[in-house]
């Protein structure tokens, strides 16, 4: 393993650059994994990353060695920096000093909605939209579609997150989803405080989308009249509205349920 232990290294400066750097990350298309989980659901789903980034103190842990072993075994490059040039690149504080650097996913989202997904429209917070990815990798749903404005699915925040659950989804960014929905071959489904219909009196046995929107605005009226069905979670009158991420965790595992026992009761 290559030795890095100046802070004026070419390398270092460009890893310095792309951890503190959005419009970096952007322009390189690549971001980082932080912590043992990522790079261990990467490795599995996805194979070898760009580079494994390593801390001194933290090469000889047994998770860390073993990750190590098996991007060496690959072909990927794997350097240790000393403990607080690593420090310097990581997030997250007190844990096991190992990332990748990886490729950002740039699919061009296909022309037709067929399979079960999402629609995120202008989701702001990387929390809620990492904990969708999430609950939509758990529930089986394999398409996630994030229009312009949206967090950016590939930042460390939203990764961490995410647990995982990128290597188990296509997600496309900046998508026209009103276009998208237009061209849809199967239901758009979103949630609404303004009518009578819960999610556990329509059909989700079948192919559908979820569309959510923006966590204080909710989704834009134009998107809204586009959609198939509106439906409600209920919920007790003195709480106005649960959070967006709750409520796709909701949505997800009642078509979960009613896929498993095929019935909407």
């Amino acid at each position: 393993m290559k030795q890095i232990s100046s802070r004026d290294n070419a390398l270092y400066k460009e890893l310095k650059h792309l951890a503190s750097s959005a419009s970096a990350r952007k322009k390189a298309a690549k971001t980082m994994l932080d912590g043992v989980h990522l790079c261990q659901a990467f490795l599995q789903h996805r194979g070898a990353p760009e580079l494994c980034v390593v801390s001194a103190s933290c090469v000889e842990h047994h998770e860390v060695s073993g990750i190590i072993a098996l991007c060496e075994e690959d072909g990927a490059d794997c350097i240790v920096l000393p403990d607080n040039l690593y420090q310097a690149l990581s997030q997250v504080e007190n844990g096991v000093g190992i990332l990748f650097v990886i490729a950002a996913n740039q699919a061009q989202a296909p022309l037709q909605l067929s399979v079960n997904a999402v629609l995120l429209d202008n989701l702001q917070d990387p929390g809620n939209l990492g904990s969708i990815l999430r609950s939509a990798a758990g529930a089986g749903i394999r398409q996630v579609f994030c229009s312009p404005g949206s967090a950016s699915a590939w930042s460390p925040k939203v990764l961490r997150a995410g647990m995982g659950a990128h290597f188990l989804l296509e997600i496309f960014e900046n998508v026209d989803l009103h276009t998208l929905i237009n061209s849809s071959s199967i239901p758009i489904l979103a949630t609404s405080s303004h009518t009578d219909t819960s999610i556990y009196q329509i059909d989700l046995n079948r192919p559908l989308a979820w569309l959510f929107g923006h966590e204080g605005q909710g989704v834009d009226p134009e998107l809204m009249a586009l959609a198939t069905d509106a439906v409600t979670i209920p919920q007790k009158a003195e709480i106005e509205s649960l959070n967006v991420a709750a409520s796709a965790a909701i949505c997800f595992f009642e078509q979960v349920r009613q896929q498993i026992t095929g019935a909407t009761k």
